[in-house]
Formats: C-alpha cells, sequence, structure tokens
C-alpha cells in the first residue's frame, strides 16, 4: 500500500483529521506517559507524525496489548538514510519474511525500539501486523 495515496484518501475527512495530525508534529503520544516518542495502541501510531532534528533518537513504545512491529517502507525513506526495522533488518523484504515465517522483529506489551535519524527528510514506516488496517506512521527529521 502506498502510504502517501491512503492518507490521501483520508483527506477527505477534512481539515480537522489534518490538523490533528499537524498539531502532534514534535509532540510525544498521549499513550507514552513520558517514557516514549511514540507509542502504540491497538491500531495506530501515537502520534502518527512526529518531528525531530538530525541526530535525535526517536523511541516507540508499545501501549498495547496487541504485538506491533516498526518497519520502514524502504522505497519511503530518503535515498541515503540507513534502513530500520524492529527486529534489526536491513530491509524491508527481510523483515516481512522474518515477519511473515517467524514473528520476528515484534514488539509485545512494554517492550521499546530505537531509531537515530542522520538524514533529513521524510521517513514513512509500518507495523506488519496492521498494515490492512492503515497503521502507518511518519518520521519527519529537519535540520
Amino acid at each position: 500500500m502506498n502510504r502517501r495515496t491512503y492518507l490521501a484518501g483520508l483527506a477527505g475527512g477534512g481539515a480537522t483529521a489534518l490538523s490533528g495530525c499537524l498539531a502532534s508534529l514534535g509532540s510525544a503520544g498521549a499513550s507514552c506517559d513520558g517514557d516514549c516518542d511514540i507509542g502504540m495502541t491497538s491500531s495506530a501510531f501515537d502520534p502518527q507524525q512526529y518531528e525531530v532534528t538530525v541526530g535525535e533518537t526517536v523511541t516507540w513504545k508499545n501501549t498495547s496489548s496487541k504485538g506491533h512491529t516498526v518497519t520502514a517502507y524502504g522505497s519511503q525513506i530518503p535515498e541515503d538514510a540507513a534502513y530500520f526495522a524492529s527486529g534489526g533488518f536491513d530491509s524491508e523484504d527481510a523483515a516481512r519474511e522474518g515477519w511473515r515465517e517467524r514473528n520476528e522483529g515484534v514488539l509485545t506489551t512494554g517492550d521499546s525500539y530505537e531509531q537515530t535519524f542522520e538524514v533529513v527528510g521524510e521517513y514513512d514506516y509500518v507495523c506488519l501486523p496492521h498494515e490492512a488496517g492503515g497503521m502507518v506512521g511518519t518520521i519527519v527529521v529537519t535540520e
């Protein structure tokens, strides 16, 4: 699924939905309770979009009872950026295969995953077991 196409479809919901996403830029998710940047609820990243500057580390935490992954869309990260995925995979294909065949990369309740971002740009990512339900997110890295 192309994340931008998916989000464009959601835009029909009005400016209110978009303003909610923009308001969350750089603010930790409410589900984090101060110990993460992005929480993972049962079906969403909280917040869905998060902004950092180059060199900052983002911490995701599974704040739900369901298993989740943090998996970059390999074609939707900056060209010179390092690939990232919970489970330490070096490509989206490897992460998908690991999840599909062995449930690798899963974060269970209370588990955290960290990634430091060194290249300016947008990084789109997904929770593999909940991709069909639209559990996608974006990290925006600025100077």
